[in-house]
């Protein structure tokens, strides 16, 4: 009956992961669609247009265009959207988020989104026009120093918008996490519980923020059903991705894309101008253009991208059972969080290769064995 239960949980881990994997690919394609049909039907250019003719104020037309643009994406996508952050979880019973709560979280996420995206758009118009020739490898710095303030900011003032949390009420699991931080040299400001379980039935574990912001933050889904051995052997490998230097790496990584996607725009703009029907890399209306290079090289790049990953992640889990020697704790774990989360245990090789940002659970459990 137990293999029974384990092989019914498999084969709902296979499904859920498909059709995640399936979205995220119909998303991409639809994203591309809708950015090609923007620019190429002359939809953009009407709307940089109108817009221009309500208020020809300079600083009106970027953040009254992204505006206008993410609404019309939004509401294009809200099956897409609501399907793949609600149906599809609720439909596997990982979810217990009521509707009103979910719409709550999603006007956030826009509002969100859209200050984010005006001051880098905004930004990035700014250097495009003082820094003609410059720009690409301009841009790259601001888009490095951006990434590290969002990640100092994320903890205090993303995290606390979507979920409550509080310092961590288990003193004695507290003081074993402080003092794992403490043998592994990693400061942290505190360890704090956010009330995953109002949301999702998953559990999740991190290291958040840069510098005096870097706390631990444990989902109470976790805390309430894992043994203080489990929960020590996650934390050492969220630490060790901090020793380890990982964040710098895929900063250094992430850098190194940005700057390459940055260039090609750079080098091929002419191209892509005469080809869209645009004169001038400088006009609004040519963002969508601009969006399509991003899209298209962030899927280009992404099985590489998730390769150095995978080399990362592994890497965390040798230094968490070296420092730990909580083998038994890190397997039973490993399974837990697989049943807990659905991951697809074993996926398909081209499925890892294009979507796995970590060792799936089969491998890293069988690396833990032979240590």
């Amino acid at each position: 009956m137990a293999d029974s239960k384990e092989d019914v949980l498999l084969l709902k881990a296979k499904k859920y992961s498909l059709a995640k994997y399936g979205l995220s690919i119909l998303e991409g394609a639809y994203l591309t669609t809708l950015l090609l049909a923007f620019s190429g039907f002359g939809i953009s250019e009407n709307l940089a247009d109108l817009l221009r003719q309500v208020n020809p104020n300079k600083y009106f037309l970027v953040p009254s265009y992204i505006l206008v643009a993410s609404i019309f994406y939004y509401l294009l996508s809200f099956p897409l959207t609501i399907y793949r952050t609600f149906t599809l979880e609720h439909k596997f019973s990982l979810s217990n988020q009521k509707s009103l709560d979910w719409f709550s979280d999603q006007l956030k996420s826009v509002i969100i989104s859209y200050i984010i995206a005006t001051l880098l758009i905004g930004a990035f118009y700014f250097i495009l026009k003082h820094f003609e020739k410059s720009w690409w490898w301009v841009y790259s710095l601001l888009w490095i120093f951006f990434s590290l303030i969002f990640a100092k900011l994320t903890p205090v003032v993303i995290i606390p918008i979507f979920f409550k949390y509080k310092k961590l009420s288990d003193e004695r699991l507290r003081q074993r996490i402080v003092n794992l931080a403490d043998k592994m040299k990693v400061k942290i400001l505190d360890c704090f519980e956010i009330d995953f379980s109002r949301k999702t039935l998953k559990a999740n574990a991190a290291l958040v923020g840069v510098g005096s912001s870097r706390r631990v933050i444990l989902a109470d889904t976790l805390k309430d059903k894992y043994t203080p051995d489990e929960i020590e052997v996650i934390l050492a490998h969220e630490f060790a991705h901090y020793k380890l230097k990982h964040l710098l790496k895929l900063i250094a990584i992430n850098t190194c894309v940005t700057v390459i996607c940055f260039y090609l725009l750079f080098k091929s703009s002419a191209l892509a101008l005469k080809l869209f029907g645009f004169l001038s890399l400088q006009d609004i209306a040519f963002l969508p253009v601009i969006l399509i290079y991003f899209v298209l090289f962030g899927i280009i790049m992404q099985p590489a991208e998730c390769f150095l990953s995978r080399k990362l992640e592994k890497n965390a889990d040798k230094y968490a059972l070296e420092v730990t020697g909580l083998k038994e704790a890190f397997i039973s774990m490993m399974k837990k969080l697989s049943a807990q989360n659905l991951a697809d245990r074993s996926p398909h090789h081209l499925i890892k290769f294009f979507f796995f940002d970590h060792p799936p659970v089969d491998e890293r459990i069988k690396m833990a064995e032979l240590l």
